[in-house]
């Protein structure tokens, strides 16, 4: 179903400036505490607590991460000080594979092969690289080396209706952790978007519309439920012919990355049964 407004919106990327590494001791990411914001208000009885939107985001926040993406050094210009190349992008993913499997956009991944600097939930800073990207539907893979953390969920139902509480983990540039409570719009924009300028190899075939405000840095992210399971991923807001930022942000459903994480490496029996379209709506 088309958004009334939708005649009237341009989609613009969540562009990702550099950012510089923190040293791993300097935050304790499993005790830190993310700054919830409420970006709509569902009405009536769908409205949660503080205390239960708290408890959710301490069960998700670990499966969170924050990326820095550099492109390797060329082999004859590698020193010991340009070994991890140099950093394109940053953003944020979450872990799919307790392993070291972490998701995340495909325009924060940019291409397989790049080296990532990932911090995790125990405040290390894990070294990896981007194993898998699908341009075209704006989704990248990553394996990190020496890693074993908790994985997301992933909901068992892919059904949402409209006014349904959900909530996104990110870290918006120059600002710390951001938990986005907001509410789910429509399970279809209707129409594929593509990305401009220098990201026009990436975009997405069609996305769960919310009612979100997200920023710079938070493309990537994970969307969960209000019972604390993952249903998408964030890639995108948008924006008004002016420029200016809607109320509205874009989302990769759960299905999708499910789809495109069992047929990249091997998935859990829970992946699976989502892939396979186990609790999927098609209303």
């Amino acid at each position: 179903m088309l958004l009334p407004l939708r005649a009237l919106l341009s989609l613009s990327l969540l562009t990702l400036a550099l950012a510089a590494c923190e040293p791993a001791s300097s935050v304790d990411l499993e005790s830190r505490n993310f700054n919830v914001q409420q970006t709509s208000v569902p009405p009536g009885e769908a409205v949660a607590s503080t205390e239960q939107i708290t408890g959710l985001v301490r069960r998700s926040g670990p499966t969170y991460v924050t990326l820095i993406v550099s492109q390797p050094a060329k082999p004859d210009n590698v020193s010991k000080d340009s070994r991890k190349g140099t950093p394109v992008t940053s953003g944020s993913g979450f872990v799919v594979e307790g392993s070291g499997y972490v998701m995340t956009a495909a325009h924060v991944g940019k291409r397989v092969g790049n080296t990532v600097s990932a911090k995790a939930a125990n405040g290390r800073v894990y070294s990896g690289e981007v194993i898998a990207i699908k341009p075209d539907n704006d989704m990248a893979l990553v394996r990190l080396r020496g890693f074993s953390g908790k994985a997301v969920t992933p909901a068992d139902s892919q059904c949402l209706a409209r006014g349904n509480i959900v909530y996104s983990l990110g870290r918006p540039h120059a600002q710390g952790d951001t938990a986005r409570l907001g509410e789910f719009e429509s399970p279809s924009f209707g129409q594929a978007v593509h990305y401009p300028g220098a990201d026009a190899r990436f975009g997405y075939p069609d996305a769960m519309v919310l009612r979100l405000s997200t920023q710079k840095g938070e493309s990537g992210g994970p969307l969960f439920n209000e019972k604390g399971d993952l249903v998408g991923m964030v890639v995108s807001t948008l924006y008004d012919n002016a420029g200016q930022p809607l109320n509205l942000a874009h989302a990769v459903p759960s299905g999708t990355l499910a789809g495109f994480l069992c047929s990249t490496v091997q998935c859990s029996a829970e992946w699976r049964a989502v892939a396979a379209g186990s609790g999927r709506c098609d209303s």
